[in-house]
Protein backbone atom coordinates (compact mmCIF):
# COMPACT_ATOMS: atom_id res chain seq x y z
CA UNK A 1 0.00 0.00 0.00
CA UNK A 2 2.80 2.38 0.90
CA UNK A 3 4.54 1.63 -2.40
CA UNK A 4 1.29 2.33 -4.24
CA UNK A 5 0.90 5.73 -2.53
CA UNK A 6 4.50 6.64 -3.37
CA UNK A 7 3.95 5.64 -6.99
CA UNK A 8 0.82 7.79 -7.18
CA UNK A 9 2.72 10.75 -5.69
CA UNK A 10 5.53 10.34 -8.22
CA UNK A 11 2.96 10.18 -10.99
CA UNK A 12 1.32 13.38 -9.75
CA UNK A 13 4.71 15.09 -9.56
CA UNK A 14 5.42 13.98 -13.12
CA UNK A 15 2.09 15.35 -14.28
CA UNK A 16 2.79 18.59 -12.45
CA UNK A 17 6.16 18.95 -14.20
CA UNK A 18 4.52 18.27 -17.54
CA UNK A 19 1.87 20.92 -16.87
CA UNK A 20 4.58 23.42 -15.86
CA UNK A 21 6.50 22.76 -19.09
CA UNK A 22 3.30 23.18 -21.10
CA UNK A 23 2.45 26.44 -19.32
CA UNK A 24 6.00 27.69 -19.87
CA UNK A 25 5.67 26.92 -23.58
CA UNK A 26 2.36 28.79 -23.78
CA UNK A 27 3.82 31.78 -21.93
CA UNK A 28 6.82 31.88 -24.30
CA UNK A 29 4.54 31.79 -27.34
CA UNK A 30 2.35 34.55 -25.92
CA UNK A 31 5.44 36.65 -25.19
CA UNK A 32 6.64 36.12 -28.75
CA UNK A 33 3.23 37.07 -30.11
CA UNK A 34 3.28 40.32 -28.14
CA UNK A 35 6.87 41.18 -29.09
CA UNK A 36 6.24 40.43 -32.76
CA UNK A 37 3.18 42.66 -32.89
CA UNK A 38 5.06 45.37 -30.96
CA UNK A 39 7.93 45.23 -33.47
CA UNK A 40 5.43 45.54 -36.33
CA UNK A 41 3.81 48.66 -34.82
CA UNK A 42 7.15 50.18 -33.82
CA UNK A 43 8.54 50.04 -37.34
CA UNK A 44 5.39 51.69 -38.69
CA UNK A 45 5.53 54.63 -36.25
CA UNK A 46 9.28 55.25 -36.06
CA UNK A 47 10.70 58.03 -38.28
CA UNK A 48 12.83 55.90 -40.59
CA UNK A 49 14.25 58.40 -43.06
CA UNK A 50 15.04 56.98 -46.48
CA UNK A 51 12.45 54.18 -46.35
CA UNK A 52 9.24 54.51 -48.37
CA UNK A 53 5.85 53.33 -47.13
CA UNK A 54 6.03 49.91 -48.82
CA UNK A 55 9.56 49.41 -47.56
CA UNK A 56 8.48 50.32 -44.04
CA UNK A 57 5.60 47.83 -44.22
CA UNK A 58 7.89 45.13 -45.65
CA UNK A 59 10.39 45.67 -42.83
CA UNK A 60 7.63 45.62 -40.20
CA UNK A 61 6.19 42.35 -41.53
CA UNK A 62 9.66 40.81 -41.78
CA UNK A 63 10.64 41.66 -38.21
CA UNK A 64 7.29 40.45 -36.88
CA UNK A 65 7.71 37.15 -38.76
CA UNK A 66 11.26 36.66 -37.53
CA UNK A 67 10.19 37.26 -33.91
CA UNK A 68 7.36 34.74 -34.36
CA UNK A 69 9.87 32.20 -35.70
CA UNK A 70 12.32 32.86 -32.86
CA UNK A 71 9.70 32.38 -30.13
CA UNK A 72 7.97 29.51 -31.95
CA UNK A 73 4.64 31.29 -31.73
CA UNK A 74 3.26 28.73 -34.15
CA UNK A 75 4.64 26.15 -36.55
CA UNK A 76 7.26 27.62 -38.87
CA UNK A 77 5.21 26.73 -41.94
CA UNK A 78 2.09 28.49 -40.68
CA UNK A 79 4.01 31.66 -39.83
CA UNK A 80 5.69 31.58 -43.24
CA UNK A 81 2.32 31.17 -44.94
CA UNK A 82 0.93 34.12 -42.98
CA UNK A 83 3.87 36.29 -44.07
CA UNK A 84 3.40 35.41 -47.75
CA UNK A 85 -0.32 36.14 -47.68
CA UNK A 86 0.11 39.45 -45.82
CA UNK A 87 2.69 40.64 -48.36
CA UNK A 88 0.16 40.05 -51.14
CA UNK A 89 -3.01 41.19 -49.34
CA UNK A 90 -1.41 44.41 -48.08
CA UNK A 91 -0.07 45.09 -51.58
CA UNK A 92 3.55 45.20 -50.46
CA UNK A 93 4.58 43.28 -53.58
CA UNK A 94 3.08 41.34 -56.47
CA UNK A 95 2.33 37.60 -56.14
CA UNK A 96 4.87 36.86 -58.88
CA UNK A 97 7.62 38.31 -56.67
CA UNK A 98 6.36 36.95 -53.36
CA UNK A 99 5.91 33.43 -54.74
CA UNK A 100 8.86 33.48 -57.14
CA UNK A 101 10.40 30.26 -55.79
CA UNK A 102 7.56 28.23 -57.30
CA UNK A 103 8.65 29.22 -60.80
CA UNK A 104 12.36 28.63 -60.18
CA UNK A 105 14.37 25.41 -60.27
CA UNK A 106 15.19 25.57 -56.56
CA UNK A 107 11.77 24.34 -55.44
CA UNK A 108 11.92 21.38 -57.82
CA UNK A 109 15.47 20.65 -56.74
CA UNK A 110 14.15 20.28 -53.17
CA UNK A 111 11.33 18.03 -54.35
CA UNK A 112 13.77 15.94 -56.39
CA UNK A 113 16.20 15.76 -53.47
CA UNK A 114 13.51 14.48 -51.12
CA UNK A 115 12.36 11.91 -53.68
CA UNK A 116 15.91 10.66 -54.26
CA UNK A 117 16.34 10.44 -50.49
CA UNK A 118 13.11 8.42 -50.34
CA UNK A 119 14.53 6.08 -52.99
CA UNK A 120 17.67 5.55 -50.92
CA UNK A 121 15.62 4.84 -47.79
CA UNK A 122 13.31 2.46 -49.61
CA UNK A 123 16.35 0.48 -50.76
CA UNK A 124 17.98 0.39 -47.31
CA UNK A 125 21.29 1.37 -48.95
CA UNK A 126 21.92 4.17 -46.47
CA UNK A 127 21.15 1.88 -43.54
CA UNK A 128 23.58 -0.74 -44.83
CA UNK A 129 26.35 1.85 -45.02
CA UNK A 130 25.50 3.18 -41.55
CA UNK A 131 25.33 -0.24 -39.90
CA UNK A 132 28.63 -1.24 -41.49
CA UNK A 133 30.25 1.91 -40.09
CA UNK A 134 28.93 1.21 -36.62
CA UNK A 135 30.11 -2.39 -36.62
CA UNK A 136 33.61 -1.69 -37.92
CA UNK A 137 34.57 1.68 -36.48
CA UNK A 138 32.50 2.51 -33.40
CA UNK A 139 33.90 1.40 -30.05
CA UNK A 140 33.09 4.38 -27.79
CA UNK A 141 31.01 7.51 -27.48
CA UNK A 142 33.75 9.55 -29.18
CA UNK A 143 34.00 7.20 -32.17
CA UNK A 144 30.20 7.20 -32.46
CA UNK A 145 30.14 11.00 -32.84
CA UNK A 146 33.01 10.79 -35.35
CA UNK A 147 31.10 8.09 -37.24
CA UNK A 148 28.04 10.37 -37.44
CA UNK A 149 30.14 13.13 -39.03
CA UNK A 150 31.78 10.62 -41.40
CA UNK A 151 28.41 9.14 -42.44
CA UNK A 152 27.04 12.62 -43.07
CA UNK A 153 30.01 13.32 -45.34
CA UNK A 154 29.63 10.05 -47.31
CA UNK A 155 25.86 10.34 -47.69
CA UNK A 156 26.18 13.96 -48.84
CA UNK A 157 27.47 12.47 -52.09
CA UNK A 158 24.48 10.13 -52.41
CA UNK A 159 21.58 12.24 -51.16
CA UNK A 160 21.48 15.85 -52.43
CA UNK A 161 19.68 17.27 -49.42
CA UNK A 162 20.75 17.62 -45.80
CA UNK A 163 17.43 16.92 -44.07
CA UNK A 164 16.68 13.49 -45.59
CA UNK A 165 20.33 12.52 -44.96
CA UNK A 166 20.03 13.48 -41.32
CA UNK A 167 16.73 11.65 -40.80
CA UNK A 168 18.16 8.52 -42.41
CA UNK A 169 21.17 8.57 -40.07
CA UNK A 170 18.87 9.35 -37.14
CA UNK A 171 16.83 6.23 -37.89
CA UNK A 172 20.00 4.17 -37.50
CA UNK A 173 21.01 6.04 -34.35
CA UNK A 174 17.60 5.21 -32.88
CA UNK A 175 18.57 1.53 -33.10
CA UNK A 176 21.85 2.32 -31.32
CA UNK A 177 20.09 4.31 -28.58
CA UNK A 178 17.56 1.57 -27.99
CA UNK A 179 19.94 -1.40 -28.15
CA UNK A 180 22.57 0.20 -25.88
CA UNK A 181 19.98 1.48 -23.37
CA UNK A 182 21.44 4.96 -23.69
CA UNK A 183 20.03 7.46 -21.20
CA UNK A 184 18.04 10.42 -22.44
CA UNK A 185 20.78 13.04 -21.90
CA UNK A 186 23.24 11.08 -24.03
CA UNK A 187 20.51 10.25 -26.58
CA UNK A 188 19.82 13.96 -26.99
CA UNK A 189 23.52 14.60 -27.67
CA UNK A 190 23.62 11.82 -30.28
CA UNK A 191 20.52 13.22 -31.98
CA UNK A 192 21.97 16.72 -31.96
CA UNK A 193 25.23 15.44 -33.46
CA UNK A 194 23.30 14.02 -36.42
CA UNK A 195 21.76 17.36 -37.36
CA UNK A 196 24.62 19.62 -36.23
CA UNK A 197 27.08 17.69 -38.42
CA UNK A 198 24.95 18.39 -41.47
CA UNK A 199 25.51 22.15 -41.20
CA UNK A 200 29.21 22.55 -42.13
CA UNK A 201 29.46 19.31 -44.11
CA UNK A 202 26.65 20.43 -46.42
CA UNK A 203 28.95 23.16 -47.76
CA UNK A 204 31.64 20.76 -49.02
CA UNK A 205 29.80 19.67 -52.18
CA UNK A 206 27.59 21.81 -54.43
CA UNK A 207 24.83 19.20 -54.03
CA UNK A 208 25.38 18.99 -50.27
CA UNK A 209 23.12 22.01 -49.73
CA UNK A 210 21.11 21.62 -52.88
CA UNK A 211 18.92 24.67 -52.25
CA UNK A 212 21.27 27.38 -51.05
CA UNK A 213 24.61 26.59 -52.70
CA UNK A 214 23.36 27.04 -56.29
CA UNK A 215 21.64 30.23 -55.13
CA UNK A 216 24.98 31.54 -53.80
CA UNK A 217 26.55 30.85 -57.20
CA UNK A 218 23.73 32.80 -58.85
CA UNK A 219 24.29 35.75 -56.52
CA UNK A 220 27.98 35.71 -57.45
CA UNK A 221 27.01 36.04 -61.11
CA UNK A 222 29.32 33.25 -62.24
CA UNK A 223 29.09 29.79 -63.76
CA UNK A 224 30.55 27.23 -61.40
CA UNK A 225 30.60 23.48 -61.99
CA UNK A 226 30.26 20.78 -59.35
CA UNK A 227 34.03 20.26 -59.42
CA UNK A 228 34.66 24.00 -59.45
CA UNK A 229 32.66 24.37 -56.24
CA UNK A 230 34.65 21.54 -54.68
CA UNK A 231 37.91 23.31 -55.52
CA UNK A 232 36.86 26.66 -54.08
CA UNK A 233 34.69 25.66 -51.11
CA UNK A 234 35.65 22.05 -50.43
CA UNK A 235 38.77 22.60 -48.31
CA UNK A 236 37.43 25.50 -46.17
CA UNK A 237 34.17 23.65 -45.51
CA UNK A 238 36.04 20.45 -44.65
CA UNK A 239 38.23 22.31 -42.14
CA UNK A 240 35.13 23.96 -40.66
CA UNK A 241 33.58 20.49 -40.31
CA UNK A 242 36.62 19.16 -38.46
CA UNK A 243 36.62 22.17 -36.12
CA UNK A 244 32.91 21.69 -35.46
CA UNK A 245 33.52 18.03 -34.64
CA UNK A 246 36.34 18.92 -32.23
CA UNK A 247 34.23 21.60 -30.55
CA UNK A 248 31.29 19.21 -30.25
CA UNK A 249 33.43 16.56 -28.55
CA UNK A 250 34.75 19.13 -26.07
CA UNK A 251 31.35 20.61 -25.20
CA UNK A 252 29.30 17.41 -25.03
CA UNK A 253 31.05 14.82 -22.90
CA UNK A 254 29.12 11.74 -21.70
CA UNK A 255 28.73 10.94 -18.03
CA UNK A 256 28.85 7.21 -18.71
CA UNK A 257 30.87 5.12 -21.18
CA UNK A 258 29.06 3.84 -24.24
CA UNK A 259 28.44 0.10 -24.35
CA UNK A 260 27.49 -0.50 -27.95
CA UNK A 261 25.35 -3.58 -28.48
CA UNK A 262 26.93 -4.82 -31.70
CA UNK A 263 24.92 -8.03 -31.54
CA UNK A 264 21.69 -6.04 -31.84
CA UNK A 265 23.17 -3.90 -34.63
CA UNK A 266 24.34 -7.02 -36.49
CA UNK A 267 20.85 -8.46 -36.14
CA UNK A 268 19.31 -5.26 -37.49
CA UNK A 269 21.76 -5.39 -40.39
CA UNK A 270 20.93 -9.05 -41.13
CA UNK A 271 17.23 -8.26 -41.12
CA UNK A 272 17.82 -6.09 -44.17
CA UNK A 273 18.61 -9.29 -46.09
CA UNK A 274 20.67 -9.51 -49.25
CA UNK A 275 20.73 -6.92 -52.03
CA UNK A 276 17.56 -6.97 -54.13
CA UNK A 277 17.07 -5.89 -57.73
CA UNK A 278 15.59 -2.66 -56.41
CA UNK A 279 18.72 -2.03 -54.33
CA UNK A 280 20.88 -2.49 -57.41
CA UNK A 281 18.72 -0.09 -59.44
CA UNK A 282 19.04 2.55 -56.72
CA UNK A 283 22.82 2.18 -56.68
CA UNK A 284 22.94 2.51 -60.46
CA UNK A 285 20.76 5.64 -60.42
CA UNK A 286 22.82 7.22 -57.66
CA UNK A 287 25.99 6.61 -59.66
CA UNK A 288 24.33 8.22 -62.69
CA UNK A 289 23.26 11.18 -60.54
CA UNK A 290 26.77 11.76 -59.18
CA UNK A 291 28.24 11.58 -62.70
CA UNK A 292 25.63 13.97 -64.12
CA UNK A 293 26.10 16.42 -61.23
CA UNK A 294 29.89 16.37 -61.61
CA UNK A 295 29.67 16.92 -65.38
CA UNK A 296 27.31 19.89 -65.24
CA UNK A 297 30.06 22.06 -66.69
CA UNK A 298 29.66 20.02 -69.90
CA UNK A 299 25.89 19.62 -70.28
CA UNK A 300 25.04 23.06 -68.80
CA UNK A 301 21.64 22.02 -67.41
CA UNK A 302 20.60 23.60 -64.12
CA UNK A 303 21.20 21.21 -61.24
CA UNK A 304 17.62 21.67 -60.02
CA UNK A 305 16.05 20.43 -63.24
CA UNK A 306 18.58 17.59 -63.46
CA UNK A 307 17.80 16.42 -59.93
CA UNK A 308 14.04 16.53 -60.44
CA UNK A 309 14.34 14.74 -63.80
CA UNK A 310 16.43 11.97 -62.26
CA UNK A 311 13.79 11.50 -59.57
CA UNK A 312 11.07 11.26 -62.21
CA UNK A 313 13.06 8.70 -64.20
CA UNK A 314 13.37 6.58 -61.05
CA UNK A 315 9.58 6.14 -61.13
CA UNK A 316 9.32 4.87 -64.71
CA UNK A 317 8.80 1.16 -65.48
CA UNK A 318 11.69 -1.05 -66.58
CA UNK A 319 14.44 1.57 -66.10
CA UNK A 320 13.20 2.84 -62.75
CA UNK A 321 10.58 1.16 -60.58
CA UNK A 322 12.20 2.63 -57.48
CA UNK A 323 9.86 5.50 -56.59
CA UNK A 324 6.13 5.01 -56.04
CA UNK A 325 3.26 7.51 -55.73
CA UNK A 326 3.36 7.23 -51.94
CA UNK A 327 6.85 8.72 -51.90
CA UNK A 328 5.43 12.14 -52.80
CA UNK A 329 4.09 12.23 -49.24
CA UNK A 330 7.69 12.55 -48.04
CA UNK A 331 8.04 15.98 -49.68
CA UNK A 332 7.18 18.40 -46.83
CA UNK A 333 4.91 21.20 -48.03
CA UNK A 334 5.63 23.21 -44.87
CA UNK A 335 9.32 23.34 -45.76
CA UNK A 336 8.56 24.56 -49.28
CA UNK A 337 6.31 27.30 -47.85
CA UNK A 338 9.01 28.33 -45.38
CA UNK A 339 11.63 28.51 -48.13
CA UNK A 340 9.23 30.54 -50.24
CA UNK A 341 8.80 33.00 -47.36
CA UNK A 342 12.53 33.15 -46.63
CA UNK A 343 13.26 33.90 -50.28
CA UNK A 344 10.50 36.50 -50.41
CA UNK A 345 12.17 38.41 -47.57
CA UNK A 346 15.18 39.04 -49.78
CA UNK A 347 13.29 39.71 -53.02
CA UNK A 348 10.69 41.99 -51.51
CA UNK A 349 13.43 43.69 -49.48
CA UNK A 350 15.33 44.46 -52.67
CA UNK A 351 12.21 45.69 -54.44
CA UNK A 352 11.05 47.96 -51.61
CA UNK A 353 14.48 49.31 -50.64
CA UNK A 354 14.76 47.46 -47.32
CA UNK A 355 18.04 45.78 -48.28
CA UNK A 356 19.70 49.06 -49.27
CA UNK A 357 18.38 50.72 -46.12
CA UNK A 358 19.87 48.00 -43.91
CA UNK A 359 23.21 48.30 -45.70
CA UNK A 360 23.22 52.06 -45.24
CA UNK A 361 22.38 51.86 -41.55
CA UNK A 362 24.54 48.91 -40.50
CA UNK A 363 27.62 48.82 -42.78
CA UNK A 364 30.53 51.22 -42.09
CA UNK A 365 30.97 54.29 -44.25
CA UNK A 366 34.56 53.38 -45.21
CA UNK A 367 35.71 50.43 -47.34
CA UNK A 368 39.00 48.89 -46.11
CA UNK A 369 41.74 48.06 -48.59
CA UNK A 370 43.15 45.32 -46.36
CA UNK A 371 41.58 42.04 -47.47
CA UNK A 372 41.58 40.49 -43.99
CA UNK A 373 39.84 43.52 -42.48
CA UNK A 374 37.29 43.38 -45.29
CA UNK A 375 36.69 39.71 -44.48
CA UNK A 376 36.10 40.64 -40.83
CA UNK A 377 33.57 43.34 -41.81
CA UNK A 378 31.73 40.99 -44.17
CA UNK A 379 31.65 38.22 -41.56
CA UNK A 380 30.48 40.54 -38.77
CA UNK A 381 27.78 42.19 -40.88
CA UNK A 382 26.46 38.84 -42.06
CA UNK A 383 26.42 37.45 -38.51
CA UNK A 384 24.45 40.44 -37.25
CA UNK A 385 21.87 40.17 -40.03
CA UNK A 386 21.71 36.41 -39.52
CA UNK A 387 20.99 36.79 -35.82
CA UNK A 388 18.14 39.20 -36.62
CA UNK A 389 16.53 37.60 -39.67
CA UNK A 390 17.35 33.98 -38.95
CA UNK A 391 16.91 31.77 -41.98
CA UNK A 392 19.67 31.11 -44.49
CA UNK A 393 17.63 32.14 -47.52
CA UNK A 394 16.27 35.34 -46.00
CA UNK A 395 19.74 36.47 -44.90
CA UNK A 396 21.17 35.67 -48.32
CA UNK A 397 18.47 37.88 -49.82
CA UNK A 398 19.31 40.79 -47.52
CA UNK A 399 23.02 40.53 -46.69
CA UNK A 400 24.53 39.51 -50.03
CA UNK A 401 22.92 42.26 -52.20
CA UNK A 402 23.87 44.84 -49.56
CA UNK A 403 27.47 43.61 -49.47
CA UNK A 404 27.75 43.58 -53.26
CA UNK A 405 26.66 47.22 -53.30
CA UNK A 406 29.13 47.99 -50.51
CA UNK A 407 32.20 46.57 -52.29
CA UNK A 408 31.25 47.84 -55.76
CA UNK A 409 34.00 50.53 -55.76
CA UNK A 410 36.69 47.89 -55.08
CA UNK A 411 38.53 45.89 -57.71
CA UNK A 412 37.63 42.54 -56.19
CA UNK A 413 35.91 39.42 -57.48
CA UNK A 414 32.27 39.61 -56.24
CA UNK A 415 32.36 35.84 -55.74
CA UNK A 416 34.74 36.33 -52.80
CA UNK A 417 32.32 38.50 -50.84
CA UNK A 418 29.35 36.28 -51.75
CA UNK A 419 31.11 33.11 -50.57
CA UNK A 420 32.42 34.76 -47.40
CA UNK A 421 28.89 35.78 -46.55
CA UNK A 422 27.41 32.43 -47.58
CA UNK A 423 29.91 30.54 -45.43
CA UNK A 424 28.76 32.54 -42.42
CA UNK A 425 25.09 32.07 -43.22
CA UNK A 426 25.42 28.40 -44.10
CA UNK A 427 27.60 27.29 -41.20
CA UNK A 428 26.32 29.15 -38.14
CA UNK A 429 23.28 29.28 -35.88
CA UNK A 430 22.44 30.02 -32.26
CA UNK A 431 18.72 29.31 -32.17
CA UNK A 432 17.23 26.45 -34.21
CA UNK A 433 15.35 28.78 -36.56
CA UNK A 434 18.70 30.25 -37.68
CA UNK A 435 19.34 27.13 -39.77
CA UNK A 436 16.78 24.75 -41.27
CA UNK A 437 19.20 21.81 -40.94
CA UNK A 438 18.93 22.27 -37.17
CA UNK A 439 15.30 23.35 -37.03
CA UNK A 440 13.95 20.22 -38.74
CA UNK A 441 15.62 17.95 -36.19
CA UNK A 442 14.42 19.72 -33.06
CA UNK A 443 12.03 17.99 -30.67
CA UNK A 444 10.57 14.59 -29.92
CA UNK A 445 10.33 12.15 -32.78
CA UNK A 446 13.20 13.90 -34.53
CA UNK A 447 16.65 14.59 -33.04
CA UNK A 448 15.31 14.93 -29.46
CA UNK A 449 17.29 18.12 -28.72
CA UNK A 450 16.04 21.60 -27.80
CA UNK A 451 17.23 25.21 -28.03
CA UNK A 452 19.54 24.58 -25.07
CA UNK A 453 21.87 22.33 -27.09
CA UNK A 454 21.90 24.62 -30.13
CA UNK A 455 22.85 27.64 -28.02
CA UNK A 456 25.56 25.67 -26.23
CA UNK A 457 27.27 24.83 -29.53
CA UNK A 458 26.22 27.90 -31.51
CA UNK A 459 27.82 30.57 -29.34
CA UNK A 460 31.42 29.21 -29.45
CA UNK A 461 30.88 28.32 -33.12
CA UNK A 462 31.18 32.03 -33.85
CA UNK A 463 34.96 31.65 -33.42
CA UNK A 464 34.98 28.78 -35.95
CA UNK A 465 33.07 30.93 -38.43
CA UNK A 466 35.53 33.83 -38.15
CA UNK A 467 38.53 31.51 -38.48
CA UNK A 468 37.03 29.82 -41.55
CA UNK A 469 36.20 33.02 -43.43
CA UNK A 470 38.97 35.41 -42.35
CA UNK A 471 41.87 32.94 -42.25
CA UNK A 472 41.16 29.70 -44.13
CA UNK A 473 39.11 30.98 -47.05
CA UNK A 474 41.12 34.17 -47.52
CA UNK A 475 44.46 32.33 -47.61
CA UNK A 476 43.09 29.46 -49.73
CA UNK A 477 41.59 31.79 -52.32
CA UNK A 478 44.81 33.79 -52.41
CA UNK A 479 46.61 30.53 -53.18
CA UNK A 480 44.12 29.74 -55.95
CA UNK A 481 44.59 33.22 -57.43
CA UNK A 482 41.00 34.32 -56.84
CA UNK A 483 42.10 37.13 -54.52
Amino acid sequence: MKAFVLAVKRQDIGKGSEVKRENKGINTRMLGLGLGLAAFVLILVLPLDGLESKGRLALALTLMTVVFWAFQVSHTGYIAGMYLVLLIVLDVSKPATVLSTWTSSSTYLIIGAYLIAAAVRSSSLGQRIAYSFLLHFVTSYKTLIIAIFALTFILSLLIPHAWPRAFLIMSVMSVVIKSANIERKEAIVIGFAVFASSVPISLIFLTGASVTSPLAVAYAGIELSWLGWLEIMGLPAFIASLLTLALFLVLFTPKKPLHLNKVAISEASRELGSFTKKDVRVVVWLCIAIVVWSLDFLHGIDIGWVTFLLAVLMSLPIIGEVLEPKHFKEVPIQVLIFISAATAIGKVGAETGVNAYIAQVVLPSFIPSNIFLLAIIVTTFTLVVHMVLGSVLSVMGVAIPALLAYIAPLDINPMVVVFWSYTVIGSHYILPFHHMNVLVGQGEGNGLYSQRETIKLGVPMIAVVYFTTVVVETLWWKLLGIL
